[in-house]
């Protein structure tokens, strides 16, 4: 029996993919290897954020199945691939599970189907990597089968935008490859945007990030010189903002976490790289810039306790919101990590924060959390606000910590230090 969408990957791109094309009448299927996931969706249990288990639950009822058989990818029309594109420990792409997927495609890929990647990689990757692998089951890409790609726009926790009104990008590998892809994403996504080819798509994504990496990487430098010369960045962004045109606001932090802003521009770069032998130098430049940012953070921590005659080392240092980004879960490339493993290294006594984590363990350490905050804020020796969720009462915490270091420009107490 034939099914509309088959999805590999049911991540934090995958599930709300999938939740959205079945409120939208279509059949769905979502494919992953890991078995416990599969169960746990498949009783109504969910595991990202932005889905609660009534979510899932909605769309079991809708006719969503999760399943390990990949001979299912058989009976889909289309499937959409939606597997993480990390790093490798020498930081060049990781397309490991993109192959694995591709490759598992490719033993149930049947005439007139179409495949779309979604994944975040690097220029060229639908073409020279996914399609290869397809076309190994003996059809041909735009003749035989469609092929493009789409890349994923989803952004964990934001109530107003979600996969239904955020425009969708579709290139793909042929005219009419973009043309069955745009149609296939117009059953369900308000906006499509057929785009020239796979490649142009593919930069799409890639561009966004780039343009927020870097700009990121702007004012967490202009934090520190206007930290020296005793300026208040935060004013001067909300001064700038007020202009109507050619301005837009971005804020320096403790460093830049999340799958997107740390790693995507780094796909780039490596393309750049291997195909014109010459680097990227905005990109290197901001990246060098985002990843000193939490060894930044510690020096001004370091000398926080310096004005108190207290050294970093034996000090107890109270880290407030772990997570990558507020109000969500999501530790995925958190800036708290290498800022924790940074004090560690430093011989602090540190303890850690935030209402959505239970369990904290940066690097494999495990880290005590602090379940009395007001106890916590008033002993330790800096508390560093690293996340500013909504459940945070920031008057409360700058009141009640002995000594707070605000890197997030949350709060407007005189006597707290900001970024």
């Amino acid at each position: 029996m034939s099914i509309d969408m088959a999805i590999i990957g049911l991540g934090y791109v995958g599930l709300p993919l999938a939740q959205q094309a079945s409120r939208s009448g279509l059949s769905v299927v979502g494919f992953d290897v890991n078995s416990a996931m599969v169960d746990s969706l498949n009783s109504g249990t969910s595991h990202i954020d932005d889905l609660t288990d009534d979510d899932i639950a909605e769309m079991l009822s809708l006719g969503f199945t999760a399943t390990t058989d990949e001979k299912a990818l058989a009976d889909a029309d289309a499937i959409v691939i939606c597997v993480p594109t990390p790093l490798s420990v020498d930081g060049e792409p990781d397309l490991g599970a993109v192959i694995a997927a591709t490759t598992t495609i490719s033993r149930q890929l049947r005439k007139d189907h179409l495949v779309v990647l979604e994944s975040t990689t690097y220029p060229g990757t639908t073409d020279e990597v996914v399609r290869p692998i397809l076309e190994k089951a003996g059809l041909t890409a735009g003749s035989d089968f469609h092929l493009a790609f789409s890349p994923e726009r989803v952004d964990p926790g934001n109530p107003t935008y979600g996969i239904a009104n955020t425009p969708k990008v579709v290139g793909g590998h042929t005219p009419e490859s973009t043309e069955v892809a745009t149609a296939f994403y117009s059953r369900f996504i308000d906006t499509v945007v057929p785009s020239k080819g796979t490649r142009e798509a593919e930069m799409t994504k890639l561009l966004e990030n780039t343009y927020r990496h870097i700009n990121i990487a702007l004012v967490n430098e202009m934090a520190q010189f206007c930290h020296e010369m005793d300026i208040d960045l935060w004013e001067v962004i909300r001064n700038a903002a007020t202009k109507p045109f050619g301005f837009q606001a971005f804020f320096p932090g403790p460093g830049v976490g999340g799958h997107c802003i740390p790693i995507d521009p780094n796909y780039l770069s490596y393309k750049v790289r291997a195909t014109l032998g010459r680097p990227f130098q905005f990109v290197e430049l901001a990246q060098s810039i985002n990843l000193q940012m939490p060894a930044y953070v510690v020096e001004r921590v370091a000398d926080l306790l310096n004005d108190d005659g207290k050294a970093l080392r034996g000090s107890t240092i109270l880290l407030l919101g772990v997570t990558y980004k507020p109000n969500i879960a999501d530790q995925r490339e958190s800036p708290a990590t290498p800022l924790a493993q940074l004090l560690l290294d430093k011989g602090a006594n540190l303890v850690f924060h935030d209402p959505h984590v239970e369990e904290w363990t940066p690097n494999g350490v495990s880290v005590t959390r602090a379940d009395d905050l007001d106890k916590a804020l008033a002993t330790a020796d800096v508390s560093v606000l690293l996340q500013n969720h909504r459940d945070y009462d920031l008057a409360s915490i700058a009141a009640t910590a002995k000594k707070l270091f605000d890197t997030k420009g949350a709060t407007d107490d005189e006597g707290v230090a900001r970024l």
